[in-house]
């Protein structure tokens, strides 16, 4: 007969499951902060190249920037014209949301010189 064994492994599967559960959340934020930063990126130069191309045909480049934003986005975006320079600064949508001023996204786009009359 053998002696009873103090290690008893009942129930270890589930201990290293419960243990690797929040590293296992917070990898999974991680990675779809990173995915929302990466898209108010591509949102805010589709912005900032609209407007350009607004301020080349003497057009409010402003509110180009705003239309050519996603509807969800307009709100979180910050546009700023400086003569014939456009600024764009998106913040994504992250979780939780004080990430969302350390992931903006900011992106300029120049019209050129003023035209010569």
């Amino acid at each position: 007969m053998t002696p009873p064994s103090f290690r008893a492994e009942t129930g270890q599967s589930s201990i290293e499951l419960v243990a690797l559960l929040p590293l296992t959340l917070v990898i999974g934020v991680a990675i779809m902060s990173l995915l929302a930063a990466r898209s108010a990126a591509g949102e805010a130069a589709s912005a900032a190249q609209a407007g350009a191309m607004a301020l080349l045909q003497d057009a409010d480049a402003a509110a180009a920037a705003r239309e050519a934003l996603p509807l969800p986005a307009r709100h979180r975006a910050e546009i700023h014209v400086d003569g014939r320079r456009i600024t764009v600064t998106v913040r994504p949508a992250t979780q939780p949301p004080f990430l969302a001023s350390a992931l903006a996204s900011t992106a300029s786009a120049d019209a050129g010189p003023e035209p010569s009359p």
